[in-house]
């Protein structure tokens, strides 16, 4: 089984990723796509992440596809379903990227499409959403979960699987249930929990924004997933209600355990508690597999002089070293240097402190 025109519903950060990594894959590939937004389509054409547009999910020009990507919401994605079932071809594989996958499981089951769709779901992503933030090395090194449906041929699968490979991703075969109930821990909760901790410091801030204004880099790197998209996060929510309920219960039991040892003044039981996560988090792969990437960074120590940040950058530039965010630290509670300095990739990273200290400033990577 080979693939060769794809088709999309929806071109936002992940859609549009996608349709950027399979033209940079196979420059000759032909995709077309349908997007609510009429000017994403246009934008996506006029950059040739796409070649066609579609004017509707139900659009007679699917039925060319090999392959057809569902890249909007859940619900929205279910209604492309039913719109798609009786205008593609017979050997034309449905496939999505959302984050919850029981929910169109069941949909494509109850529409008789067992066996021709495969569930998929790429962990990847950022706190910024949109084609305009879409990139083609999104799925590098990130694993790419397939839930195949009951009966899909085993045909289907491989290709499916060295589809998702190609593009740099890592597969991984789940059952749709067991895919649920695992990203309900590592990737819908957190989201939860920034959005109530940002949430939190907001109903306790005084007039003049201390808390705010103190926030250390610490507090910005555990709560950064709270910029995620709104309407997203409440399909998810609600598509995955009672796994993220079930977690839920859990952390919520942790945390309470944690305030009655606090109350009770057991440094013991405070100190196991953070000795645990410790360990079990230092055990994690140090490379960014999951869908909360990993932002590289290191600090840098400088006088604050005029032109100090622009001969730093101006030296990483010359060297050909992009950076994706430079800033001063005002509050070193939790971290070394003035300046911190954020990159896309770990390599350039890396570099930029080994020059940086053979211009012999203090650097460290975090």
């Amino acid at each position: 089984m080979k693939f060769h025109t794809f088709g999309f519903i929806g071109l936002g950060l992940i859609g549009g990723s996608l349709a950027l990594a399979l033209k940079r894959t196979d420059p000759d590939c032909c995709i077309m796509a349908y997007v609510r937004t009429r000017a994403t389509a246009e934008e996506a054409l006029a950059c040739h992440a796409i070649d066609q547009i579609c004017s509707s999910s139900s659009d007679p020009q699917f039925a060319q596809c090999d392959c057809i990507f569902l890249c909007a919401p859940v619900g929205s994605n279910i209604e492309a379903l039913a719109c798609l079932k009786n205008i593609i071809k017979k050997d034309c594989l449905l496939t999505d990227v959302g984050s919850v996958k029981s929910d169109i499981h069941k949909a494509a089951h109850e529409m008789g499409l067992d066996g021709r769709f495969i569930g998929g779901h790429p962990m990847t992503g950022s706190e910024k959403s949109g084609f305009a933030n879409a990139q083609a090395h999104l799925f590098e090194n990130a694993y790419y979960i397939i839930t195949p449906s009951q009966g899909t041929p085993q045909e289907w699968i491989d290709a499916y699987y060295n589809l998702t490979a190609a593009i740099g991703s890592i597969p991984l075969i789940l059952d749709y249930r067991q895919h649920d109930y695992a990203t309900a821990a590592v990737s819908h909760l957190p989201h939860l929990i920034a959005a109530s901790l940002v949430n939190t410091v907001h109903d306790l801030d005084s007039a003049d924004e201390i808390m705010k204004m103190i926030a250390a880099g610490g507090f910005k790197d555990i709560t950064r997933i709270a910029s995620s998209s709104p309407e997203m996060w409440e399909h998810i929510c609600l598509s995955n209600s009672q796994n993220i309920s079930e977690v839920m219960d859990t952390f919520i039991s942790l945390l309470e355990n944690c305030r009655r040892e606090m109350s009770a003044g057991n440094g013991s039981a405070i100190y196991k508690t953070f000795e645990r996560s410790r360990d079990y988090r230092d055990s994690f792969a140090s490379s960014s597999l999951g869908s909360i990437k990993k932002t590289y960074r290191i600090y840098c120590d400088i006088v604050d002089e005029s032109g100090a940040i622009a001969t730093i950058a101006t030296t990483l530039a010359v060297n050909g070293i992009s950076i994706k965010n430079i800033g001063i630290v005002h509050n070193r509670e939790f971290e070394e240097g003035a300046l911190r300095i954020e990159f896309y990739e770990e390599a350039p990273s890396l570099q930029a402190a080994e020059l940086l200290r053979q211009h012999r400033y203090q650097v460290w990577v975090r």
